[in-house]
């Protein structure tokens, strides 16, 4: 190999060449003067492409005179694309091992790339390729101490999503259990620490049967000095193991609680909106909570048994070889406890169920409450709220009275046998010692009080934790109705990523929501093609919303066909499909924050120049700007310091930040005032320009630009066209229009509106 490599990955801004297709790309989309970023979106367009994945440069929005992109900006863009991408630090040796033949992408100190396709395990050299170069150019042997001059550890780790694996498992006791026994290192190092303990502390007990027996005995002070020495250094090393293994225990759980909650979130991101339409927020929010009682479950109690067991393995010969007859009797004892407690297994675990119920229920009122606070002080609906929660609360405290009475059964039941096994047994050993001819002195009495107690706890531990496993089992079986429901997760991940234009495709579709007969869409037939602004009316139910759900792929148990621009709406990625559309509500939701975070929120690589373009566009750059801070103006919790007016333009920003090939406006302007519905109208032609708009409204005026607008009744296209045409032709777009614009209505409208309009056959 040559000593002076011509590796513009690594310093060189020689050697780039036609030859590379992804120049070529980078060049026709302008960025073709900033070597670092050009090295950087070539990487990972060459290592994409390796996976059989064509990437859109578009889509990362980058200018040339910007920074190459970090690795949060390069992983989002690539999941966008379907991969599998994540950043991570890495040094040489771990490169070294890597066996994987899959391009790596080195992340350089100048802000370039380069590109890992192989390595030379005898000269411990990696073989890297620039990212630039041609796809015919030689690859370049790069030791660790040349590597370590422009490369500081980052790495760009990709690889194609794994289609063929199954769904995400489903969340219970056993998927659980598998997450806690991923770290078995965590758990190896506590069952030694366990073990040791246990024999540290069974070496105080024997001492001290020793020195009963023997030192008091014979008087020797020398031993005596010897067994205090041993167990001040068995207590030392105890303590010293006990606080070790308690920090194990913390870090796992910690482990433990991150994984569930990334899971969780996940779950329930994917969950379809359907869903959280038909539930109440807060009996979700309080049945995913019950996962935190399993987890304090598994690394709880469940632990201290296992910790138990290994006790038990070690204590139980002990005891035996002590007195096998005490031993045998607390063994008995332990075994009365647990048919004791399982003999009320069944009705706790059905009265905790009905609690989770109740409590979840409880939390619902709470949250419902607090979310509509404006609405319950307008109406003075306290007193209502407040009879509504007293009822809950004391059906709730009702049912931890009936539990409690329940549970002390087992506890009054088992209290006897629990105190025989701590020290009844000594008692009859006593007992026995004194009335036979039983080697069983002062010193194995005391001895077996000493062990009886340690054996006695971890039984009736065993035997009682059936009581906290089912409690476990019922509260999963709460998070298991939330989280293991049919989701959205293969269609976020899976699917075509087409570029967009614009034109829809809706073929005989039929829908009907969840538990109703009626459909919300019949046999529904139309086309428009891209770049059209395409308007939607029709009295309430007929249909508008539904469509835009649709479009949006909220719902797709649909009958027909929809198709954007020829390709099936079911092929597509869910998510690529959803960042490709803009969407406006009627009722949009701020986030927590300034208003440029709600601007450019999730979207990586978008600049403040974006976030300023589309404000522009929606007509809210000029009440941003009498803002205190402008566009770092704090967003409050339910945008309080906001009118409708701001809320709704600042929502319509927001869908244009991405300059979407096609948005939907789902009555995007009810909430404004008549000067800001002017001022968003018009602008309404420079945010339809190079887009398909498909705009749902109930005030006609506001459509009068559209290409095309459709009427619709009771799920049916009734006709389409033109405002002109529709007024004189279509009997429900005249009778809407002339009902909002009664100045223009002719001579007899009022006697003719009394009777619905007959409806006409559309396209």
């Amino acid at each position: 190999m040559n000593d002076t490599p011509r590796n513009p990955g690594l310093g060189d801004t020689a050697g780039q060449t036609a030859a590379n297709p992804d120049i070529a790309a980078l060049n026709d989309a302008g960025l073709g003067t900033n070597a670092q970023l050009q090295a950087r979106l070539a990487a990972v367009m060459y290592t994409a492409r390796y996976h059989g994945v064509e990437i859109n440069l578009e889509s990362l929005r980058l200018r040339p005179d910007e920074p190459a992109p970090s690795p949060p900006v390069l992983v989002e863009w690539l999941r966008e694309a379907g991969l599998w991408a994540r950043g991570v630090p890495m040094n040489f040796r771990q490169l070294i091992k890597v066996d994987d033949p899959s391009p790596i992408v080195l992340l350089l100190n100048d802000g370039g790339a380069a590109l890992v396709v192989g390595r030379n395990r005898e000269t411990q050299t990696l073989l890297l390729r620039d990212p630039r170069a041609g796809t015919h150019d030689p690859t370049i042997a790069v030791d660790e101490l040349r590597l370590k001059q422009v490369w500081s550890g980052g790495v760009l780790l990709i690889r194609a999503n794994r289609a063929g694996v199954e769904g995400d498992p489903p969340i219970n006791l056993a998927m659980l259990a598998k997450l806690v026994w991923g770290d078995k290192t965590i758990l190896r190092d506590i069952a030694i620490a366990s073990i040791t303990i246990t024999i540290l502390s069974l070496v105080p007990i024997l001492l001290v049967m020793r020195t009963i027996s023997s030192v008091m005995q014979y008087r020797s002070t020398d031993t005596l000095d010897v067994i205090i020495v041993v167990l001040f250094t068995a207590i030392v090393f105890e303590a010293l193991l006990t606080w070790g293994r308690k920090t194990m225990e913390v870090v796992l759980g910690a482990k433990l609680d991150s994984r569930l909650n990334l899971i969780i979130f996940d779950r329930l991101m994917a969950l379809p909106i359907e869903f959280f339409e038909r539930q109440r927020a807060g009996e979700l929010t309080y049945k995913v909570q019950q996962v935190n009682r399993v987890r304090e479950f598994l690394t709880g109690k469940l632990m201290n048994t296992f910790i138990d067991v290994v006790m038990l393995a070690i204590l139980l010969p002990v005891v035996f070889f002590i007195n096998a007859t005490l031993a045998w009797t607390v063994l008995v004892a332990a075994a009365l406890i647990a048919v004791i407690i399982a003999i009320f297994l069944r009705p706790l675990g059905a009265l905790t169920g009905k609690i989770v119920e109740a409590e979840s229920g409880k939390g619902s009122v709470l949250v419902e409450s607090i979310g509509g606070i404006k609405t319950v002080k307008a109406l003075a609906l306290e007193p209502a709220r407040s009879a509504d929660w007293d009822r809950r609360v004391a059906h709730v405290a009702e049912l931890h009275i009936e539990i409690g009475n329940m549970a002390n059964w087992p506890a009054s039941l088992t209290l006897p046998l629990q105190r025989y096994c701590s020290y009844g047994a000594v008692t009859l050993g006593a007992y026995i010692a004194l009335h036979s001819n039983s080697a069983f002195d002062a010193g194995s009495i005391a001895g077996f009080m000493m062990l009886g107690g340690r054996v006695a706890g971890p039984l009736v531990s065993l035997a009682s934790i059936m009581e906290d496993v089912e409690k476990a089992r019922a509260s999963i079986q709460h998070v298991a109705w939330v989280l293991n429901r049919p989701n959205e997760k293969h269609a976020l991940t899976h699917g075509l990523r087409p570029r967009f234009e614009g034109a829809i495709e809706f073929d005989d579709v039929t829908f009907r929501y969840e538990g109703t007969k009626t459909p919300a869409l019949e046999k529904m037939s139309f086309k428009i093609p891209a770049g059209t602004m395409l308007g939607l009316v029709g009295r309430s139910g007929s249909g508008k919303s539904t469509i835009t759900r649709l479009l949006q792929g909220i719902n797709r148990d649909y009958a027909g066909s929809i198709k954007v621009d020829g390709n099936d709406m079911r092929e597509i990625n869910l998510r690529h499909l959803r960042k490709s559309f803009g969407m406006v509500l009627q009722e949009n939701f701020l986030f927590r924050g300034s208003i440029r975070e709600n601007l450019i929120a999730g979207r990586p690589g978008l600049s403040f120049e974006d976030a300023v373009r589309a404000a522009r566009l929606a007509g809210a750059e000029e009440f941003i700007e009498r803002m205190p801070n402008g566009y770092d103006t704090f967003i409050q919790e339910g945008s309080p310091n906001l009118s409708g007016g701001q809320r709704q333009r600042l929502a319509i920003a927001r869908a244009l930040i991405t300059d979407p090939k096609v948005l939907i406006m789902d009555e995007a302007t009810s909430a404004l005032d008549p000067e800001s519905e002017a001022l968003v109208n018009a602008n309404i032609q420079r945010i339809a320009k190079g887009r398909t708009m498909v705009i749902v409204s109930h005030r006609l005026s506001s459509l009068l630009d559209c290409d095309l607008i459709m009427v619709l009744d009771r799920g049916r296209t009734i006709d389409i066209g033109t405002h002109h045409e529709l007024v004189e032709r279509c009997a429900i777009y005249r009778h809407l229009w002339f009902q909002q614009n009664r100045h223009l209505a002719p001579e007899g409208f009022e006697n003719d509106s009394k009777t619905p309009p007959a409806l006409t056959q559309g396209l």
